[in-house]
């Protein structure tokens, strides 16, 4: 009769899940000492946060305020993708546009978007519109910026061949453009999710009787620290996670479509 053998299976991470593993490790770690040097009514200890968070989301209006929340973002986030992408495209096709109109664009991506808010008040008023347009001021302009760039320095061979087969502006757009453009068109996008995700939680956090933002800043009123830090966790949690699958996909994409 044969013998089989059976070998053990080995996990075997990868250099950067290590290196991920090992940072979320320290942080804890520094976490937890500075909670223990500081007391728990400055800074709450991981496990406890964890706990206040889980007790938070478990209660009835939760649901509510993250529902709020999420749709202002959606809305906000696919104003900011789709416009930043149609607006940077345009820019960069035409270059004359372009070069005018990205100093102007610099120049407001370096503005503190909360100098904006009154009148973005003023215009859309409270409620969700307002959150929704905070949101995409902050997301929409590295979009435009990343995209209007990848296709300036898009190779001209491409428009001449395009040209030459007599493409229609929507065929040029979809068949040329977007493809050729596509690795810088995602890191735009990456970094339009977070920046949108930011406008749209300050914008609740100023005007707005729900959301997360509206939770966040009625515990800054407070003084409710294990609120505060069960949000920040939250959120701080969602943006990793988020931003970690974004960054993935771009990896792959400048990969594939890449130089």
């Amino acid at each position: 009769m044969s013998t089989m053998t059976f070998k053990p299976v080995r996990f075997r991470l990868s250099q950067v899940a290590r290196d991920r593993l090992l940072l979320i490790l320290a942080l804890l770690a520094g976490w937890q000492l500075l909670s223990l040097v500081a007391g728990p009514e400055v800074l709450t200890a991981p496990l406890a946060t964890l706990q206040r968070l889980l007790k938070l989301m478990a209660g009835p209006d939760f649901g509510k305020h993250a529902a709020e929340t999420g749709s202002a973002f959606a809305s906000a986030l696919v104003i900011s993708l789709v416009g930043g992408l149609l607006l940077g495209v345009l820019l960069g096709a035409h270059r004359l546009s372009g070069e005018v109109a990205e100093p102007l664009l610099v120049g407001l991506y370096s503005i503190p978007k909360i100098t904006l808010y009154p009148v973005v008040l003023l215009l859309f008023g409270l409620g969700m519109s307002a959150k929704v347009a905070f949101g995409a001021i902050h997301g929409i302009i590295p979009v435009v910026l990343f995209t209007m760039n990848a296709v300036r320095n898009m190779p001209q061979v491409y428009r001449r061949a395009s040209r030459s087969m007599r493409l229609t502006p929507a065929q040029l757009f979809i068949h040329v453009l977007v493809p050729a453009s596509l690795p810088e068109i995602v890191t735009g996008f990456r970094l339009g999710f977070s920046l949108t995700l930011l406008g749209t939680l300050i914008g609740e956090m100023f005007a707005s009787q729900r959301g997360i933002g509206y939770l966040l800043i009625k515990s800054m009123e407070n003084n409710d620290i294990d609120i505060i830090l069960a949000l920040a966790l939250l959120l701080v949690l969602l943006a990793t996670a988020a931003s970690w699958l974004l960054l993935a996909l771009e990896r792959r994409i400048h990969k594939r479509f890449g130089p």
